[in-house]
């Protein structure tokens, strides 16, 4: 015979319980079915709302009478559905059950309190009259079947509401009951009786508890707990995606994982099967013909190591220190005897080798208790300061990792607490077991789903997510999206899921849950926003939805922006950006910025602030830390200014190209900051600096490209329409270089510690020689490269190398890449 247990959703209305019909006697007809059931869905939290309104005084009518209607709604819609059924006899057992309900409430009412012993005969009514539905619609079917009550066999003790079944009292009490298979057995689950005979409940998930009991005390060959999840997962898939169905977990692995927070099993659930060897199958009411998992001494052999994550939340851990405990015998006894006196459950608990301290986790809920009897316990270790006053820490979770073959495989720990690093987690406490089946720590109850996707992501899915929020969406903004969307499919497939949560620009904000759909039109949802932009807020989104790897992408010119990274590393981004306003900042700035990313363990990547999407930064900085020096380094490193003196050199006129470069989005709005010299200047600056030259921006010297004699004021279109009062002047000095076999280029150069900025004519063996058309050049002479340089040359103009350059330090922030 099996014992299926069904629950929940799964006695939501009618048509669940006539599912629960087929699935029970199916399984009847092959094996013989003992069914047990707990209340209809949202019964049993509305009885005990109607306990507590009643004790307060309140007007609970309007709920009891909305219980009613659900119980006798049910009742009716099978009536509608099954020939032969027996309403009438339902509704009255309906009624009667609710008026004797509505008298005990009037009682407590009348005493202002609600008494243990009678709120679990209220919270038990659920079951009882799911079993007499169930009941009727198998006598409707012509099954023969038997409701025992858990009153008259199961015999339990401890609290009216959490009591301990005793299994080898109770299965005595079965041997009388008729489990050949003959007829459909029926128990209402969450009951049990103490020695008084007073009925009590059997607490949280009371009634697969309860199945559990009942398996073991008719021997059955399997137990079957039907719920509304396909079976046992290695994380919460409510919390963590791509959470993974187990398909055999061994007792103990289920032990491990229930008692630290898994919601599909309680550990009280485990105990009875696990003592008598009976297999238990957890399945899905609403997937019948899902696997399922399988629980007993058979161990998977899929998952081989490490099996589940799980997380206890609401936890406070005492700490008991002082130097009375050095060396005093029984002071630990002492200390755990005042818990166990109280009755209050340890989850996990912590010594220190010195034996200076004792640290401990209960629920927070007992924690004021726990305090109190504590103080009065060590009241004079206290008042003599052999003991330190007693901490107490609350808002804290407990993070285990669960498998058995975690003894046998090497590093786990260490990939587990790296894993907690890589989420910024501080470890409170931690502790393993003796049998190396579990790692638990204790850390900061609003950092355990952040934790527990992490340690998901590296043990299971081998996943790297990189959360996405985009500051400025102008050109380069725009195209960094438009890449994203373009690659993401390709990304995931390679295991990298890259997501937008957050779009701002200097008025608007927009952040989405889940991630912004980059395919439609996000722009318009950015505009119809009501935030603007604040560091702040995006903190506040990252801990709220619980993301791993959060970076801030920078598309602005914004000085404002750039002094905020700091800020950002330490609320947990990674900063990456073509904004050239914080690296040009002031030496303490620039350092400040290193400084930050070290400490916080963030990645600041700034590659396209010299060479667009050219690999500059990053081939001096592996020269820098190979032991090379820096020698002279020149480059072109305007993508404008290459294409407009290229032109020049075709024979085009400075106000021509420059137009040119215009109307061709090469330059910015006002083209006056690029023939400034200023954008170049900070770019050969950023070069310096990672050259470990210690220099300001005023300490480069600028040759700008329009002359001090040529008046540049006004608008952009009265600068524009006066620049061919230089074309003449141009053509003079591009001439002149002509005439030497030599070009104009606007060149960025550093030399004996000094930067130069200049239009320098190069002949036909200079590296820069055939840079033009909006390319880039930098020759880097080095004591590695002599007498010919290293040179990195490619096109650094526009917005699609320039967001390419973004998009590749973006995924530079992959976890397994932070530290190359």
């Amino acid at each position: 015979m099996k014992v299926l247990k069904f629950g929940g959703s799964s006695l939501a209305d009618a048509e669940r319980y006539l599912t629960v019909k087929d699935i029970s006697m199916a399984c009847h007809q092959e094996n013989g079915a003992a069914v047990v059931l707990s209340a209809p869905k949202g019964v049993t939290n509305a009885l005990s709302l109607l306990c507590e309104e009643a004790a307060l005084g309140k007007d609970y009518g309007e709920l009891l009478a909305k219980l009613s209607m659900v119980l006798l709604g049910i009742v009716s819609e099978l009536n509608d559905a099954l020939p032969g059924f027996n309403q009438i006899k339902l509704d009255d057992y309906i009624t009667q059950t609710i008026n004797e309900l509505n008298q005990n409430l009037e009682g407590f009412a009348l005493l202002n309190c609600a008494p243990e012993s009678v709120v679990a005969k209220i919270l038990s009514i659920g079951e009882y009259v799911s079993v007499n539905i169930f009941s009727e619609i198998l006598t409707a079917l012509g099954q023969a079947n038997s409701i025992i009550d858990p009153v008259d066999y199961i015999l339990a003790e401890g609290d009216y509401l959490d009591s301990i079944a005793d299994v080898a009292a109770s299965k005595k009490r079965f041997v009388d009951v008729d489990s050949s298979g003959a007829v459909v057995l029926i128990m209402p689950g969450f009951v049990a009786v103490n020695e008084a005979g007073e009925k009590v409940t059997l607490g949280r998930n009371g009634s697969d508890y309860s199945a559990a009991i009942l398996a073991a005390c008719i021997d059955a060959q399997c137990c079957e707990i039907w719920t509304d999840v396909d079976g046992v997962y290695n994380a919460d898939p409510n919390q963590v995606e791509g959470a993974v169905l187990l398909d055999k977990l061994t007792y103990q692995e289920a032990m491990e994982l229930s008692y630290f927070g898994a919601k599909v099993l309680h550990p009280k659930t485990i105990g009875p099967i696990a003592q008598h060897h009976i297999p238990c199958l957890i399945r899905n009411t609403l997937n019948p013909s899902a696997p399922g998992t399988l629980i007993s001494n058979e161990a998977s052999t899929l998952w081989t190591s490490v099996k589940g994550i799980s997380h206890l939340d609401n936890m406070a851990m005492f700490n008991v220190a002082g130097p009375g405990l050095k060396g005093m015998v029984g002071m630990a006894s002492r200390v755990f005897e005042v818990m166990s006196n109280a009755n209050i459950s340890i989850s996990l608990i912590t010594q220190s080798s010195s034996e200076y301290s004792i640290s401990f986790c209960i629920h927070s809920k007992d924690a004021t208790r726990a305090l109190a009897l504590l103080e009065d316990s060590f009241a004079l270790e206290l008042a003599n300061n052999l003991l330190d006053p007693i901490e107490v820490r609350q808002d804290l979770a407990i993070v285990t990792l669960v498998g058995d073959g975690m003894r046998h495989t090497k590093g786990l720990a260490a990939k587990f607490f790296s894993s907690l690093a890589q989420a910024r987690v501080n470890n409170v406490a931690i502790a393993q077991g003796s049998s190396e089946r579990s790692i638990s720590t204790v850390i900061e109850s609003d950092k355990a789903k952040k934790a527990v996707k992490i340690v998901h992501q590296n043990f299971f899915s081998n996943l790297h997510t990189i959360d996405v929020f985009l500051v400025g969406c102008g050109t380069v903004g725009r195209e960094l999206v438009g890449q994203i969307a373009k690659q993401q499919g390709a990304l995931l497939g390679r295991k990298i899921s890259v997501k937008i949560y957050g779009i701002a620009n200097s008025k608007k904000l927009l952040l989405q849950e889940g991630g912004i759909d980059i395919n439609a039109d996000w722009f318009a949802q950015l505009q119809q926003s009501d935030k603007q932009f604040s560091l702040p807020d995006l903190h506040q989104f990252v801990q709220d939805n619980s993301l791993v790897n959060p970076v801030i992408v920078d598309c602005t010119s914004s000085d404002i922006v750039a002094k905020q990274y700091p800020q950002m590393m330490l609320d947990g981004f990674h900063v990456v950006t073509p904004n050239k306003k914080a690296n040009t900042d002031t030496t303490e700035f620039y350092q400040l910025l290193r400084d930050t990313a070290q400490k916080t363990n963030r990645q600041f990547l700034y590659e396209t602030t010299v060479g667009a999407g050219l690999p500059v930064i990053d081939n001096l900085q592996k020269l820098i830390y190979a032991g090379d020096e820096l020698v002279r380094f020149e480059g072109i490193l305007s993508g404008s200014l290459s294409f407009v003196f290229g032109k020049l050199e075709e024979g085009l006129s400075l106000s021509e190209a420059t137009e040119i470069a215009k109307t061709n989005g090469f330059t910015e709005p006002d083209p006056r900051d690029d023939l400034s010299g200023t954008d170049v200047a900070r770019k050969l600056l950023i070069m310096a600096r990672e050259a470990d030259l210690t220099l300001e921006l005023s300490d480069i010297k600028i040759e700008p490209v329009l002359p001090n004699f040529f008046d540049a004021s006004g608008s952009v279109d009265d600068f524009m329409a006066r620049l061919p009062e230089l074309d003449a002047y141009y053509a003079e000095k591009v001439q002149a270089a002509k005439q030497e076999g030599k070009v104009l280029r606007y060149v960025g150069s550093i030399s004996k510690g000094n930067c130069v900025v200049s239009i320098e004519a190069v002949n036909a063996t200079h590296p820069l020689y055939m840079i033009k058309d909006g390319e880039n050049a930098l020759a880097i002479h080095s004591h590695y490269y002599q007498p010919i340089p290293f040179v990195i040359r490619g096109y650094g103009a526009g917005a699609a190398v320039t967001a390419a350059g973004v998009f590749a330090d973006v995924l530079r922030t992959m976890p397994w890449k932070q530290n190359l």
